[in-house]
């Protein structure tokens, strides 16, 4: 996601270092590309055009020109009309009420479906709640039973009633709901292939039956300036409190998510980052900022890695980096941890930095993380506490030991040395590391 952008962005950015003042003249030509590659990631031609205007005016104040540093000073106006674009609503989906309710609204294929399942999911873990799905598609074949197998999945209960009215389902499962001490009702709606008169009379009787806390739109990433039309569309017929971005994690442009907040008034609160029933994070528009200009995403990473790794071990491994002992031991554990998290390329461009290391370009293979393993299980005790002993002969050795080549051993310590120069920054950034 923003793959493309970050990349024009931050070439547009290496050209003011040159500058030892910014002026029309050059600033125009940074401008130039800023424009080009918001263009490209699909953002709404108008939020560009407003958005470079602000840039260029902030870019030729007084501040600017009184700066020794000019790229750290456009650096921070970017930043500022990035997150001036994105929205700092501050996120809530929990009332006092009990039980809150919200609806999941939404064109067909855009994943209602699958994203409610998320959304109960993410609601349980960081609200301590006890949810309730309702099965209100009467109309798509097999949504009933897809939400059931979500619900057995996650261990959440489904309320269902067959094709029986929509408005009558709601009803009866706030009923239910109440009957079995449930606390978050979590209604999804059936959708269309575009937005009708039908569609939009059954979503307003739903709300005006049981006033919904939450109308959240599902919107599938991948339909471009389309975007824009459909959170208006149903933003006139509904009050839409949010909108929930899929398929981020499948277009590398995600232009939309710069555009929607600021043409429609309707703030982002969530964002699918994957088809697993995890795979959904609250929108923070600091954070995504921070991710488009290459600047990583440590909370992001942190809040991924609670519940998943080991802390004391984390603890100790980073008191031995700190005192330069960070051996292949180590390594080994949190390269293990590090799986839990999904594919290592994804971890490390959220550290900072990690672009300016280099190591946004490392390519893993899945089948690399069990040949890492076998290659340091081949290694003496002795050896995986001290690298720099394995020269020629002890890599020839220890190949053989595992099954593979003496490439192989060299591509594991290259790693190993990579890592332990990112594990270095962060320390000496006096961050602490999630893993």
């Amino acid at each position: 996601m923003f793959e493309n952008l970050s990349e024009k962005l931050d070439s547009a950015i290496s050209k003011i270092k040159g500058y030892g003042v910014l002026t029309e003249e050059n600033i125009g030509d940074v401008l130039r590309e800023v424009r080009l590659a918001l263009l490209e990631a699909d953002v709404n031609y108008k939020v560009v055009k407003e958005f470079t205007n602000n840039v260029k005016e902030k870019a030729l104040g007084e501040e600017v020109k009184k700066s020794l540093k000019p790229d750290e000073v456009f650096l921070k106006i970017l930043k500022d009309e990035l997150l001036e674009l994105l929205g700092t609503d501050e996120i809530s989906i929990v009332t006092k009420n009990n039980p809150n309710m919200l609806m999941l609204v939404g064109l067909q294929g855009s994943g209602k479906t699958t994203t409610i399942g998320k959304l109960a999911n993410y609601i349980r873990k960081k609200y301590n709640k006890k949810p309730l799905l309702v099965a209100a598609d009467i109309y798509r074949p097999a949504a009933i039973e897809q939400l059931k197998t979500i619900g057995k999945t996650l261990n959440i209960p489904v309320f269902e009633e067959g094709k029986k009215d929509p408005v009558e389902i709601v009803k009866d499962a706030v009923k239910y709901a109440k009957e079995e001490g449930l606390n978050y009702v979590l209604v999804d709606t059936a959708g269309r292939l575009q937005i009708d008169e039908k569609l939009m009379d059954e979503l307003k009787n739903i709300n005006e039956a049981v006033k919904m806390d939450e109308v959240l739109l599902v919107l599938d990433a991948m339909i471009g300036q389309d975007a824009i039309n459909v959170i208006n569309g149903f933003n006139e017929q509904l009050p839409l409190t949010g909108v929930i971005l899929t398929k981020l994690d499948g277009d590398t442009r995600g232009g939309v998510a710069l555009s929607a907040r600021h043409l429609t008034n309707v703030p982002i609160k969530f964002i699918g980052t994957s088809e697993k029933l995890d795979g959904l994070e609250l929108f923070d528009a600091e954070r995504m900022t921070s991710r488009i200009l290459g600047m990583g995403d440590m909370m992001g990473l942190i809040e991924k890695a609670e519940g998943i790794m080991n802390e004391e071990e984390s603890l100790d491994s980073f008191k031995k980096m700190k005192k330069g002992k960070y051996d292949l031991e180590d390594f080994l554990k949190q390269f293990n941890q590090m799986k839990k998290l999904g594919p290592i390329e994804n971890i490390i461009k959220m550290l900072p930095g990690a672009k300016k290391m280099g190591l946004t370009d490392i390519h893993i293979d899945p089948k690399d993380m069990a040949r890492l393993e076998a290659i340091v299980l081949s290694m003496t005790p002795e050896e995986r506490r001290n690298p720099d002993i394995i020269k020629a002969s002890r890599k020839e050795r220890i190949a053989k030991g595992c099954g593979q080549n003496v490439q192989a051993v060299n591509k594991l310590l290259t790693q190993f040395e990579q890592s332990k120069k990112m594990m270095k920054m962060m320390s000496n950034g006096n961050m602490k590391l999630p893993f």
